[in-house]
């Protein structure tokens, strides 16, 4: 008897008896893979008890008597790494790293794993490489010694085996999307076979203590590839971002149950491997030219510290019935509606210039702070003026063109003022905070109440 089949949605697990082009769970294209489903195949092994680590035996306890000491964290070495996790790695926990292919996901595991293996059991499993190929990079990353143990596999059965028998503190699977469980008859990389293989590492890591890092694909889209029941299921996730021709890396929490998602790690990829940023502003701004159109520092907050930026502006008259607009580490949209107020309120016309936009160094800014100084980068472009070098732009821009005060505006100034800039535009209210606080700057301090009032005194 010929074995059923279906098609199952790479991304969200849909299913349906014939193929089609779109999913229409998740609107992907081209996502549906055919599986087979044998009709006389022997029932799945039931699925591992999850016993949560240091809890009674399904007795209830009293919140007062629970004990943070039952999940102590381990540091990793890598300062950056552990500010995102919020302090290290938690035992049993779950860990989920994504990134796009060649931006160093398993470089940092491995130089990780010479840090952690000083004191610690380390297994790195690996399913995409051989054990050859991993000591050539161990070599070229100087990662030797300790307790740091090799596996080349992808039957999670066998590596479950291989836990049994070394005991290892802390488990990495590089990849889960290679790694493949007999119980599911799809082929690895599948939803089923991703959601079977996950579990069977978080049951391991709940009931021993034991902390898992997974290393994920991502798909076109920048996300999960794989099931989105996986993001739930680990305890953090982990992107690591950046653009592969250029050096700088950053790791970015999108959950994490033990910290926070609001703090971000900086890194550089050298010869030698990620080199640790621990002040990011200085990196950023160690090659900005000085007294080129279009160049403009603004300071946005990650996490719990300020950041300095430069945001560049280019123009140019187009030759497309339609002007182009580009943006990198901006979203395209805050562009159109900052450009729209800079029209409306300030009467900069850019209906037939190409507008580009960048943020150096792969950064990528989310905070609306940073709206006034990608406005006056703009206009600097527009008018072919070039920005003082020593001026800061901090300020959220309203539609009617004012300027809205920020958070956290002490530590902003004060960063900036560090690192040698000497006049910072702050929207008013800011600026009155700051000064009724009786702290002083060794910058000056421009208070501004729109837009408009900002480039008059800029161009003042």
């Amino acid at each position: 008897m010929k074995p059923k089949s279906y098609f199952e949605c790479t991304e969200c697990g849909y299913r349906t008896a014939k193929y089609i082009g779109k999913c229409p769970s998740c609107g992907s294209w081209s996502t549906l893979v055919e599986q087979t489903a044998e009709p006389d195949a022997p029932e799945k092994t039931p699925k591992q008890e999850i016993l949560l680590y240091g809890a009674a035996d399904g007795e209830p306890e009293h919140i007062d008597s629970l004990s943070a000491e039952v999940y102590p964290r381990c540091r990793t070495g890598i300062g950056e790494f552990d500010r995102v996790l919020g302090g290290g790695i938690v035992a049993g926990s779950v860990v989920l790293l994504c990134g796009e292919p060649g931006i160093g996901k398993s470089t940092l595991l491995l130089q990780m794993c010479a840090s952690l293996s000083r004191e610690k059991t380390v297994l790195y499993v690996t399913g995409e490489e051989s054990g050859g190929q991993i000591g050539m990079r161990a070599k070229r990353l100087s990662v030797s010694g300790g307790n740091l143990y090799v596996l080349s596999e992808t039957n999670v059965e066998r590596i479950l085996q291989s836990c049994d028998k070394l005991r290892p503190d802390i488990i990495i699977i590089d990849s889960i999307q290679t790694t493949y469980h007999s119980a599911s008859a799809s082929v690895a990389g599948s939803v089923s076979q991703v959601r079977e293989c996950a579990l069977a590492f978080i049951n391991r890591a709940k009931s021993d203590g034991v902390s898992v890092l997974l290393v994920g694909h991502v798909n076109k889209e920048g996300t999960v590839a794989g099931p989105k029941v996986l993001e739930h299921m680990v305890d953090a996730v982990l992107y690591f971002e950046g653009e592969r021709r250029q050096s700088f890396r950053v790791i970015r929490a999108i959950k994490n149950r033990y910290g926070s998602t609001d703090e971000i790690g900086v890194f550089e990829m050298t010869e030698r491997g990620l080199r640790e940023i621990p002040n990011p502003s200085e990196a950023l701004l160690s090659d900005r030219p000085k007294n080129v159109p279009g160049s403009c520092g603004v300071c946005v907050i990650e996490g719990t510290r300020p950041i300095i930026s430069e945001i560049q502006a280019l123009v140019a008259d187009t030759v497309y019935p339609s002007p182009r607009r580009m943006s990198t580490g901006i979203d395209y949209n805050r562009m159109a509606m900052i450009l729209a107020v800079l029209e409306k309120r300030v009467g900069l016309k850019t209906f037939s210039l190409d507008v580009y936009l960048n943020v150096i160094g792969g950064i990528r800014i989310d905070e609306t702070a940073s709206d006034l100084g990608v406005a006056v980068a703009m206009w600097s472009a527009v008018r072919d003026r070039a920005i003082p070098d020593d001026a800061l732009f901090i300020g959220e821009l309203g539609l009617s063109g004012e300027m809205r005060a920020v958070s956290r505006a002490e530590s902003r100034v004060a960063e900036a003022s560090r690192l040698g800039f000497h006049r910072i535009f702050l929207p008013q209210r800011n600026v009155a905070d700051i000064r009724s606080g009786g702290v002083k700057f060794d910058a000056e301090l421009v208070p501004v109440r729109s837009l408009m009032e900002a480039i008059v005194k800029l161009d003042g």
